[in-house]
């Protein structure tokens, strides 16, 4: 049993977008519904956009009487870790009162799939490598606290009311669009590639490198990167096996293996041909040695496998995007 119709919450947005039209390609019926406050016009070309917010519940009520999807998609959401650890009551306003206004919603009009984006961020500093689904929940930012908290209030909901959900747990979502319609906007976030490629074309100084003295093989810390189009097509998957079985599911994407952020720089620099210019800063509070995942147990629930997350893929398409938005563009003839 396939999905039809879904609710795609936060769908202008980066992985949201790319969801949209990873369903599009699936067959199904992306309905965008979105705040707008990161979210791209551009960004929505596969389904209707309706702008609304997930703490409305009437404008959330009035979305799904009309489209009547079968899933919801959740990802609106704050996700900048500093941020969160300025301004707190934000974070837990939108990530935390947001999803529990929609999951009231979604049960009290009988939607009966909800689909999650979750994070690593749940685990901390883990106790080992590679991170299975297992291991304890500590996490050590706001940001991460707020995405556990939901995963246990999808838990509870599911226990009292019987809604079936799938907590997707993203590794580092990076890399753009193959075709180059939509990708990272690199004016909003604090993430390494965008960072990398605007400091390589000279569109801003140097970048920040927090830390070369971690116990790695260049001591940058190692990441676990996953192209945006593999961790969407995820999430279709994970949608039907969750409308098919009826069981919840709680599962890392990631690719299994780890690049320290030197290795990054340097697929950087193939795909521009440019040198990436960095200043070094001392490690960040927080920040672990290395993160990676365990992708066994997402292989055999829903047989997929990352196809397109190799780093230079990751950086040749997100480099493909950033070329076709004027400001780059512009800086880098």
């Amino acid at each position: 049993m396939a999905v039809q119709r879904v609710l795609v919450c936060g769908g202008a947005g980066y992985i949201g977008a790319h969801t949209a039209k990873a369903l599009h390609m699936a067959g199904r019926e992306p309905i965008v519904f979105d705040n707008m406050s990161t979210g791209k016009d551009y960004a929505v070309r596969w389904g209707p956009l309706v702008k609304g917010d997930i703490r409305d519940a009437e404008a959330l009520r009035a979305v799904i009487r009309q489209y009547k999807p079968d899933t919801v998609m959740n990802f609106a959401a704050r996700i900048e870790v500093g941020e969160g650890e300025r301004d707190p009551g934000a974070f837990y306003d939108n990530n935390v009162s947001g999803v529990l206004n929609l999951l009231r919603t979604v049960v009290a009009e009988g939607v009966p799939n909800f689909v999650f984006s979750s994070t690593c961020a749940i685990y901390g500093n883990p106790e080992r490598l590679p991170l299975t689904e297992d291991l304890p929940k500590n996490p050590v930012s706001v940001y991460g606290r707020t995405k556990l908290v939901c995963e246990q209030m999808l838990e509870d909901f599911s226990r009292a009311y019987g809604l079936r959900f799938a907590a997707l747990r993203y590794f580092n979502a990076a890399g753009a669009d193959i075709e180059g319609n939509i990708g990272q906007d690199y004016a909003e976030f604090a993430h390494l590639i965008p960072n990398a490629l605007l400091a390589a074309i000279g569109r801003t100084g140097p970048m920040k490198l927090f830390g070369n003295d971690y116990p790695t093989k260049d001591g940058t810390c190692v990441r676990d990167f996953i192209h945006v189009t593999d961790l969407a097509e995820a999430h279709v998957l994970a949608a039907d096996k969750v409308a098919a079985t009826g069981e919840s599911l709680q599962l890392n994407l990631g690719t299994g293996h780890g690049l320290t952020v030197m290795e990054v720089l340097q697929a950087i620099e193939r795909a521009t041909g440019r040198p990436v210019p960095y200043t070094l800063f001392p490690r960040r509070a927080g920040d672990a040695v290395a993160l990676y995942a365990d992708t066994t147990r997402v292989t055999q629930t829903l047989g997929w496998k990352p196809h397109l997350s190799d780093i230079d893929t990751i950086c040749s398409s997100a480099w493909n995007f950033h070329k076709k938005s004027w400001g780059i563009a512009q800086a880098a003839e």
